[in-house]
């Protein structure tokens, strides 16, 4: 059998890719975003900043294809196995909760809100990022599987995402500032069982 050689040229692309990711993310957990050179992220990754150039303008373009790798990572980590007796939806709302719990512990994520905030900020306020985009069409897709077998209040899929991802993206992001771990009324576990309780609400026929 001949090899395709398309599909063996893709994979070592990803592959580089990674390596090169994986040095951006060494770097960002050492000493963050705004410390982080070309050329830092060059000699961890074992190439020449030229290489790095052909592909990303500058470290932040490199970050946030980081982000994106690391953040479908975490959504797509956290989804159990569907459990077609149950239908869709209580897997998906367990995997929702998981991952918001996943991505808050994450240290990629940890490290930035401490050193580097302002670079959420975008993905906030003004557009959708890749990762946004990426999240966006699992949940659509996962949604209409609910539509499909009558476990999902049915509603236009998309809105439906975008209204969910909004209230994910609340808890993920600004969880911290409405939480007292001392009061065990008002600990993370104690909002993230409110979260399953909104999406319970919200999805339920």
């Amino acid at each position: 059998m001949t090899p395709n050689r398309h599909n063996s040229s893709a994979q070592q692309k990803s592959s580089d890719n990674d390596v090169v990711l994986d040095a951006v993310r060494d770097c960002v957990l050492a000493v963050g975003v705004r410390r982080t050179t070309m050329t830092d992220v060059a000699r961890r990754a074992g190439v020449s900043r030229m290489t790095l150039y052909r592909r990303w303008p500058d470290v932040r373009s490199l970050v946030g294809d980081l982000m994106t790798r690391e953040w479908i990572a975490v959504a797509t980590g956290a989804m159990p196995e569907s459990r077609p007796e149950v239908g869709t939806r209580p897997p998906l709302i367990d995997g929702l909760v998981a991952g918001v719990e996943a991505f808050r512990a994450h240290p990629l994520f940890q490290k930035i809100v401490d050193v580097d905030p302002e670079l959420l900020l975008p993905y906030v306020l003004d557009r959708r990022g890749a990762s946004q985009e990426a999240l966006l069409g699992l949940l659509a897709g996962a949604l209409r599987e609910g539509h499909a077998d009558g476990s999902v209040r049915v509603a236009p899929a998309e809105r439906q995402a975008r209204t969910v991802l909004l209230i994910l993206q609340s808890f993920a992001l600004s969880l911290r500032t409405m939480t007292d771990e001392d009061d065990a009324e008002l600990t993370s576990a104690a909002f993230l069982a409110e979260l399953r309780t909104v999406l319970e609400r919200t999805l339920t026929p």
